[in-house]
């Protein structure tokens, strides 16, 4: 999570607590649903935090693959 910290979040997730970047970005109010081959996260529409780990995912998923 220490990495995490440094590497993904913006605005307040950036400055908090790694206890507190834990609990927003890995208890998300959400569901795992499958279609295909395809997993997606569906968050709930009225979770307070859904903008957070919404961008903090998109930023991971936008990191270039490791070589090898």
């Amino acid at each position: 999570m220490t990495w995490t910290k440094g590497l993904l979040p913006e605005g307040e997730l950036a400055r908090s607590r790694p206890g507190r970047l834990r609990h927003r970005l890995l208890h998300v109010a959400a569901r795992l649903a499958f279609s295909g081959r395809r997993a997606r996260l569906r968050l709930q529409a009225g979770w307070p935090w859904a903008e957070e780990p919404v961008a903090a995912f998109a930023k991971l998923r936008a990191l270039p693959a490791p070589a090898g």
